[in-house]
This record gives structure tokens, sequence and C-alpha cells, in this order.
């Protein structure tokens, strides 16, 4: 069975906020930006199984604004260990989704985000805020998988087509 991993980097986060990294609100740009998240996958992607989302405030609030897009909101996993900035401790989260789950986005952070597309497929994917990737592999830990499409729905970097 072919799975689907949707790789989300949180929206623009408000970096004046007088608060601690984890606890970083959503800018206001970021507000604007990450339902365009939820309505590109709405009309792209298959139902999603699971989201699997970063306990960081900035990447929680990301994913709310993308489920209020979504026809029906996956089950939600709040996961400490998605907050890394380390590509292979998002790729041992990854190898450990649920083997009947077809669809699984993942909410983080960068370089993580970007070093973990590079290990599961060998591409490496700029991921700006508010940007997407989905990458298909024949299993959750699977290093051989391939990217579908990569970008940020907001400024039209990601098109419209089918991934």
């Amino acid at each position: 069975m072919e799975h689907t991993l949707v790789v989300v980097r949180h929206a623009k986060s408000d970096w004046s906020a007088p608060v601690a990294d984890h606890e970083r609100p959503l800018a206001a740009r970021g507000r604007r930006q990450a339902p365009d998240l939820g309505r590109w996958m709405a009309n792209h992607l298959d139902p999603l199984d699971l989201a699997v989302v970063s306990t960081a405030t900035r990447a929680g609030q990301t994913w709310d604004l993308i489920a209020a897009e979504l026809p029906a909101a996956p089950p939600v996993r709040l996961a400490r260990e998605a907050y890394t900035f380390s590509g292979y401790a998002l790729a041992d989260l990854v190898a450990r989704l649920p083997g009947n789950a077809r669809t699984v986005a993942v909410v983080g952070h960068n370089p993580a985000v970007e070093e973990l597309i590079e290990i599961l497929t060998g591409d490496w994917v700029r991921m700006p805020t508010s940007s997407l990737a989905v990458v298909t592999l024949s299993e959750w830990g699977a290093r051989t998988g391939s990217v579908r499409l990569a970008g940020r729905p907001s400024d039209g970097t990601l098109g419209s087509g089918e991934p």
C-alpha cells in the first residue's frame, strides 16, 4: 500500500512576541497564509488519516487554521518529538506512524522538515513558512520515496494541479 506524507512547515511566526521559542505564536501573515494550505489540501489530496503536530504554539495554530478548511479534520496527535530541528528525529517519528494510515500530515519546523524530505527522498526541497511537500512512500520507514509536489499555495508556487 502506498503512503502519502504531507510535510508542512508551520506558518510565519511572530518574532516580536516576548515568549520562549516553544510558545511563539503566529504572525498576522501566518494567520492569513495558513488557511490556503488547508484549502489546497482539501482540493488536491485524499482525506488525511492522521495529523501529527509539533507541540509548539505556532505549529498548533497553523494546524487549527488548516483543519478549519478541511471537509473532515483527521485525528490529531500532538507530538513533542515533532518540536525538533533534526530531520533524523522526524524520520524516526514517520517510521513509527501506524501502518494502516494511508495519508498523514506532519506539521513541523525548519531545518527539520527540509532534512526530512531529503532523508526520505534524496531530494532537497526548500520549505519556507506556510509551505508543504507531498511525499510518496512505499511504507512509513522507507527512505526511497519521491516528492510529488512542493511549494506554498498562498503565493502560487505549489500549483493547482493534482499532485
